[in-house]
């Protein structure tokens, strides 16, 4: 499998790296629920995502759950890529939220292409920057957007255009970063307005216009 098509970044590399990087990387299959990365474990993999979808989170020291960002198909994970450089441990942990497949880039592989490579590097750092400019629009709406707006647009996204979706109160507090409580208590205000109708681990978008008109009121 010619996976190296799969990243616009990597067309540019000297055939002598792109045979280094191709013969010492491997291509790995992982189930949904997979934890690829932990907070505090040193990071010793780089993945760049095949398909599928890995969500970025982080867990507080009372176990409360914020996502940072997803990697998606094409993409590999910014907050791995620093701590690569770095030498650090990771500060987050990466969950497969579906069956995923990824390249495998060792340790070893990565040091080596960052220092011999400019086209290497230019692909990680390119790939670097774009995602801290998604990371500085989450802290962005944590500080400064409302609840109820960033609620309505969370909604809109996880549905994906259908009328019901799964998640739990707690699942999207992860998504906003906030509290439970928060997030109940902004659903049972959507709902007396008859924008949602909750149960038990599921949403349904009874006025699925109204969320998208208070979406865009922010």
């Amino acid at each position: 499998m010619d996976w190296i098509t799969h990243f616009t970044g990597l067309a540019g590399l000297e055939p002598g790296i792109r045979d280094r990087l191709v013969s010492r990387s491997r291509i790995v299959t992982l189930p949904q629920g997979t934890l690829l990365f932990g907070q505090g474990r040193s990071p010793e993999t780089l993945f760049l995502l095949l398909s599928g979808t890995v969500r970025v989170q982080q867990v507080t020291g009372s176990g409360r759950e914020i996502v940072l960002y997803r990697v998606h198909a094409g993409e590999s994970c910014v907050l791995t890529t620093a701590c690569l450089l770095a030498y650090e441990d990771h500060a987050a942990e990466g969950v497969a939220e579906t069956d995923v497949e990824a390249v495998a880039i060792p340790r070893s592989v990565f040091d080596d292409l960052v220092a011999t490579s400019q086209s290497f590097r230019n692909f990680v750092f390119s790939a670097y920057s774009r995602r801290f400019t998604d990371l500085f629009q989450v802290i962005d709406e944590i500080a400064f957007r409302k609840v109820d707006i960033r609620l309505a647009q969370k909604l809109l996204d996880l549905s994906d255009g259908q009328p019901r979706l799964k998640a739990t109160h707690a699942r999207l507090a992860a998504e906003l970063g906030t509290a439970r409580e928060v997030v109940s208590r902004q659903l049972q205000d959507f709902q007396r307005r008859g924008w949602v109708e909750t149960a038990r681990g599921e949403v349904t978008l009874t006025d699925p216009e109204a969320l998208r008109a208070l979406a865009r009121a922010g």
